[in-house]
C-alpha cells in the first residue's frame, strides 16, 4: 500500500502479493483482509471502493 502512487483497488493489491486475480473467489479473502484492516485503523476505505494508507 505504502509503494503505491495513491488509492489502489484489491485488484492491483492482489496482483503485487501474487494473488491469481482472474477468478473472484480468489479476489475476495483478500478484500475482507483489507476491510479489516480499515475497521482496525491500519487503512481506510474510500467511498469509491479504493483502499489507502491512513498516514
Amino acid at each position: 500500500m505504502r509503494q503505491a502512487a495513491g488509492p489502489v483497488m484489491a485488484r492491483e493489491v492482489g496482483e503485487v502479493v501474487g494473488v491469481d486475480i482472474s477468478v473472484k473467489a480468489n479476489l475476495e479473502p483478500l478484500r475482507s483482509k483489507l476491510v479489516r484492516l480499515v475497521d482496525r485503523g491500519w487503512l481506510r476505505k474510500l467511498p469509491d471502493g479504493r483502499f489507502a494508507t491512513r498516514l
